[in-house]
């Protein structure tokens, strides 16, 4: 790794990674100019050292402090990406073949999440959901996710009236971009789908409990988060160990007046 790095000749290494491996990397790798939080010992390993602010605060404020120790002005933070033109002509292809024509008005499921079971919104919800919303919006049903994920996401088609399309493991990175910019509406778990349709702008109302959306929630102007207040959240935790009430008491409804909420705005 050290000697790739070395052999590319960089002048600068923003390191994101708080770990002590990544500083070293580019240490030993001969980056000149090593800009990081000052954290896990490596403080002498860089040549720019940005001091960690008390309080919590969003990933995207506390990533912008390494862009400001290198003067660029981050006053006014904006995460927007865009489609490009052979991202959304994958997606209207792989649609295509899954009975989406194009031009069909659909919301996007994303009922899985990668980093385990604790962030995942039960199964019955996101089906009801997708019934109460598909029916007052004439939408359509897309579910993505990875291919590990679509025994959720079969589980949520068979427990809908409506009809649905699952592409879990269909997608490519490029592909899942294209199809989600073609959404009318996003609905999810916290995990990276969710900010890349935050990121888009495409609408979008993800559910927490484990995980802390002052920190990691979606970010843009089209964005909802819907969570219940209970005394273990958030943990942190990949399994929940007792009941899953952060998850358990959020209910249909409640998801369904916050896409109502973020449309209507």
């Amino acid at each position: 790794m050290a000697s790739g790095i070395r052999a590319k000749r960089f002048d600068m290494a923003v390191l994101f990674p708080n770990s002590f491996e990544s500083a070293a990397m580019a240490f030993i790798g001969g980056v000149p100019k090593r800009v990081g939080y000052a954290r896990d010992g490596r403080s002498w390993l860089l040549t720019n050292r940005v001091k960690c602010a008390s309080g919590k605060r969003h990933q995207v404020h506390y990533y912008l402090e390494l862009a400001n120790a290198l003067s660029a002005v981050v006053d006014a933070p904006s995460i927007e990406i865009e489609a490009t033109n052979h991202e959304k002509a994958e997606a209207r292809a792989l649609l295509g073949s899954a009975g989406v024509s194009d031009g069909s008005r659909f919301m996007a499921l994303n009922p899985g999440a990668a980093y385990g079971s604790a962030k995942r919104w039960g199964e019955d919800r996101f089906a009801e959901t997708a019934d109460t919303l598909g029916a007052e919006f004439n939408l359509e049903t897309v579910i993505i996710g990875s291919e590990a994920e679509r025994p959720i996401a079969e589980e949520i088609r068979s427990r809908m009236h409506r009809p649905a399309v699952v592409l879990n493991g269909r997608t490519s990175l490029e592909t899942l971009i294209g199809v989600i910019s073609k959404a009318e509406l996003m609905i999810t778990n916290d995990s990276g789908p969710m900010h890349i349709a935050a990121a888009l702008g495409v609408p979008t109302v993800a559910v927490f409990g484990a995980t802390d959306d002052a920190v990691t929630g979606p970010w843009g102007a089209r964005v909802r988060v819907v969570r219940e207040p209970v005394e273990c959240s958030p943990c942190m935790l990949r399994e929940c160990p007792i009941d899953h009430r952060c998850m358990a008491r959020v209910t249909a409804d409640a998801v369904c007046r916050a896409v109502r909420e973020v449309i209507s705005a």
